[in-house]
């Protein structure tokens, strides 16, 4: 596995995790609210992107990415 691969593997799982303390449900629940809604999608498509900000404005972003497929969670 390349140093990319596992970057990219530790920041999702980061992500996950900060984005599920924010609506205080579980990582588990997180990943699959975010996977449904699309947002592990975007994460993939802009990771480039999305790991240069705060994990505050990453949330913000699943947030609102989810938001836009239909996700509820605000």
């Amino acid at each position: 596995m390349s140093r990319e691969d596992r970057n990219r593997i530790g920041y999702t799982v980061a992500l996950i995790s900060e984005f599920a303390a924010r609506y205080g449900i579980r990582p588990r629940q997180a990943y699959n609210y975010l996977k449904h809604f699309k947002g592990l999608e975007h994460l993939d498509e802009h990771y480039g992107f999305l790991h240069t900000q705060s994990f505050q404005d990453g949330v913000d972003i699943m947030t609102q990415v989810c938001a836009n497929h239909g996700g509820e969670l605000r």
